[in-house]
């Protein structure tokens, strides 16, 4: 993290933007200090790097899971796709998974409002514990292949359970290039599943 000072806080982001070479509207930012006086204007920033959110995540994560007393936790952290992906590993995965996966899911979701309110900007974080979500990837992706080959063959649509945006994701992927078949996320909050169609 660097400071950086000027009169008003869209000149102090412009010079942070310029020195790091960084889109104004991709620089992660915090208002230290702004000041307007008869005397002058100042304004500093605190401008935070990626690493900065990525090694936030990671710690807080740890830090809430520690908390909840289940033993030792090993965490290994990745970026890919933009996406802050975070490995957990401890003695009690099923735990901290939980039924269907909900309570992973909710650790998921505090890590990234968590994130995201350090540092003002919106973060896309998939927590894995113990590879649960990848073998939940797998399934999904199966089961959503056989969908649209059923959906091809008798022309009627399937709406799918719902499920949370990252196994969203996973259904569009796997079918997006099968034939007469497109992908609808329909509902909201944690009703909001995917509708496979065929279409001529």
């Amino acid at each position: 993290m660097k400071e950086y000072s000027a009169k008003t806080v869209d000149e102090a982001v412009k010079v942070a933007s310029e020195e790091l070479g960084i889109d104004e509207n991709d620089l992660i930012f915090t208002i230290i200090e702004e000041k307007k006086g008869l005397i002058g204007k100042k304004a500093t920033i605190t401008v935070y790097e990626l690493t900065d959110a990525i090694e936030f995540a990671e710690k807080y994560v740890k830090d809430v899971i520690e908390s909840l007393g289940v033993g030792s936790v090993t965490t290994k952290t990745s970026l890919e796709d933009d996406i802050i992906r975070i490995q957990v590993d401890s003695d009690h995965n099923p735990i901290l998974i939980g039924k269907n996966g909900v309570t992973l899911q909710a650790l998921t979701e505090i890590t990234r409002l968590a994130v995201s309110g350090k540092f003002r900007r919106r973060f896309r974080i998939l927590l894995d514990i113990g590879d649960y979500k990848n073998a939940k990837y797998s399934r999904v992706a199966s089961i959503a292949r056989r969908t649209a080959k059923e959906v091809q063959k008798t022309k009627v649509d399937v709406t799918l359970d719902p499920m949370p945006s990252d196994e969203r994701r996973v259904v569009h992927s796997a079918v997006s290039e099968f034939s007469h078949i497109k992908t609808e996320s329909i509902g909201e909050g944690h009703k909001r599943s995917v509708t496979i169609k065929y279409v001529e």
